[in-house]
């Protein structure tokens, strides 16, 4: 079977999903549009599967090279010889593992929300715009060309808008969605410019060809785009700056991080759909597919390594100190994702994209462990749980696992990536390899900080409102999930996702010592603090003081935001426009409409309609000309 015969199913059948369930769910499928949604899901995902069995293992690779295929492309908008955009689908390795990832993690999130969401009033709308965002980030993944990207980029973005704020008449849920859409949109204008420098110079959005005549030897776009500087920094590096900010606008990286924990607001399953495998990352997979353009510019990777090497330490920090449970995985979703973009700065493409690959299953299943927590117990707050392994062995279990995997522990899948992107940092620069050894410890620590405070602790009192942990829709996820968290990992992941020429990480034993007992540590101090209820935090706490107080309000960045938002440009720049736009240009505008009509007034008598008037008008006239031709004439 041919990849054109099918392949454009995959994006449209959720598109599908949320055109029907959009238009006739609430009347027509208000108790089975989850099922609906689901079945949809399903098939995509079957497709998905099939497709990366048939690119991987039978007819993607081409003398030992996977090819880049574009089964589907057409042309939409023409503008010149040879600049166009089209819209189709292109399959690489890249492509091709990120369109199982999202299909997977998006079925595990329909399948856990029929339990989950069950009795929602606006349910069949919830698995709208599931379908919806599902859709836009296969779009995005599949594109073939840079400003294709960009659509898909922007609808990824008012789906996420759409779901944070579902829950609408919650002024927080409000607020959190208006936060994201905003802040992003300033990252997106970045992104927009970054493009449109890009597409000038190579004369193409195809990613194909844009990387073809950026990268060849002696090649004239590459020149040209170099020699032409702005400040004296180079068109070309402007360009890449720019696309990274719209990438790290989207995957939360510092500056622009303040947006996802607030994120929170929406359902817990959305929050596993947008930190796992959706929209966070795709600020990853954006430098990923036009990394060997980055790979020209050694200053913007050195920018991309301490953004995300930055963004990773003090994401550990802050989620080390928050007692919202969906906010420590998100601080820690942040962590994540600077893992994967410091690697992609030290040129580990694969380490970067396995950490994506691995990262996706277990903080999916963090994610829908705490919602099964929060659907039992009815609170975000850890100060509310405690002793939960009894009632909920399942979760307990499986959460357990994410918590291996993300701490680096094996054979768990999150110890070979982050491996790997350790082994790049010692390879390349010494001190982000021990930056990023600490914040593995501290990722273990508050991972264990938040398994110990939920499922031991102290021994809560039982509820007898709840009689189990969830139906079987809540606990198959979590079931398929957890096999995933282990087994992922054991795939030989750089023999299929590589750029030309990166060789194949070996890692020794001995290199594996210090990153394992770091996580141990961090794993022991959890217990010594959060095992059984004791008053060594709260001594801690008061130890550390203003330093614990500054990383528990998150350095501030959201005062500081507000703070140069209201003081700075609200005060003082917004209200003098403000008033100038009134006194000034409005005041001008008045001024000559007075004017005007004082002058109307004043000449009206001149239009009175008497004949007798006119004629004295018109009397008056003639001996004035009389007059003039007399003394021109002497």
């Amino acid at each position: 079977m041919e990849y054109a015969s099918y392949i454009a199913l995959i994006p449209l059948l959720p598109l599908a999903g949320f055109v029907v369930l959009g238009l006739f769910g609430q009347k027509h499928f208000s108790r089975t549009a989850g099922i609906v949604g689901t079945l949809i899901l399903l098939v995509a995902t079957v497709l998905a599967c099939y497709t990366a069995y048939q690119y991987f293992f039978v007819t993607g690779k081409v003398n030992g090279v996977y090819q880049t295929i574009e089964p589907i492309k057409l042309t939409w908008l023409p503008f010149s010889p040879g600049m166009s955009i089209d819209m189709g689908i292109l399959l690489d390795p890249a492509s091709v593992m990120m369109l199982v990832v999202v299909t997977f993690i998006s079925l595990m999130v329909h399948v856990f929300s029929l339990g989950y969401m069950k009795g929602e009033e606006r349910f069949a709308v919830y698995y709208a715009f599931l379908s919806l965002f599902t859709f836009s980030m296969l779009g995005l993944v599949l594109s073939t060309n840079i400003f294709q990207l960009y659509i898909f980029w922007e609808l990824v973005g008012v789906s996420s808008f759409l779901l944070i704020g579902f829950y609408y008449d919650r002024p927080a849920a409000v607020a959190a969605a208006k936060k994201a859409f905003i802040v992003t949109r300033f990252a997106d204008l970045g992104f927009l410019i970054g493009i449109l420098i890009l597409a000038f110079y190579s004369g193409t959005l195809d990613f194909g060809a844009l990387i073809q005549r950026l990268t060849a030897t002696h090649s004239t776009q590459l020149a040209q785009i170099t020699g032409t500087t702005f400040l004296g920094v180079s068109l070309l590096s402007w360009a890449l700056a720019l696309v990274f900010i719209g990438g790290a606008g989207k995957s939360a990286m510092f500056p622009l991080h303040i947006w996802l924990p607030d994120a929170m607001e929406g359902p817990t399953p959305v929050s596993a759909l947008i930190h796992a495998a959706t929209m966070v990352v795709a600020g990853v997979y954006l430098v990923a597919r036009l990394y060997p353009v980055y790979l020209i510019d050694g200053t913007i990777l050195q920018l991309i390594t301490w953004i995300g090497a930055l963004s990773a330490l003090l994401a550990g920090l802050i989620a080390c100190t928050q007692t919202d449970i969906k906010r420590v995985l998100a601080y820690s979703t942040i962590s994540q994702i600077g893992y994967m973009l410091f690697a992609l700065g030290l040129t580990g493409y694969t380490a970067s994209l396995f950490h994506l690959f691995t990262h996706a299953f277990f903080k999916s299943l963090l994610f829908l462990g705490v919602g099964s927590v929060i659907h039992f117990v009815h609170t975000n707050e850890m100060g509310n749980m405690g002793g939960l392994r009894k009632e909920m062995p399942l979760t307990h279990g499986t959460f357990l696992i994410a918590c291996f995997a993300i701490a680096g522990v094996p054979p768990f899948a999150g110890f070979y990536s982050k491996e790997e992107i350790l082994m790049t940092a010692w390879e390349h620069n010494k001190l982000i390899y021990y930056g990023a050894l600490v914040t593995s410890g501290i990722t273990a620590f508050y991972m264990f900080r938040l398994y110990f405070r939920i499922f031991w602790n102290k021994t809560r009192v039982p509820d007898h409102h709840h009689h189990s942990e969830g139906t079987w829709n809540m606990k198959l996820p979590l079931v398929l999930l957890a096999l995933a968290a282990v087994g992922v990992g054991f795939i030989p992941f750089a023999r299929y996702v590589a750029i030309d020429g990166e060789k194949e990480i070996s890692i020794p034993l001995s290199f594996s010592l210090a990153p394992v007992l770091l996580a141990l540590a961090g794993i022991a101090g959890a217990y010594g603090l959060y095992y059984k209820e004791n008053e060594r935090p709260q001594k801690l706490e008061r130890a550390l003081g203003g330093l614990y107080k500054t990383v528990k309000q998150k350095f501030y960045f959201d005062e500081l935001y507000l703070f140069v938002t209201k003081k700075i440009i609200f005060n003082g720049i917004a209200k003098p426009a403000a008033w100038i736009d009134k006194h000034v240009v409005d005041g001008t505008m008045n001024g000559l409409g007075w004017i005007t009509t004082r002058f109307s007034i004043s000449i009206r008598t001149l239009q009175s309609g008497r004949i007798q008037g006119y004629l004295i008008y018109f009397l008056g006239g003639i001996v004035a000309l009389a007059a003039m031709c007399i003394y021109l004439w002497k």
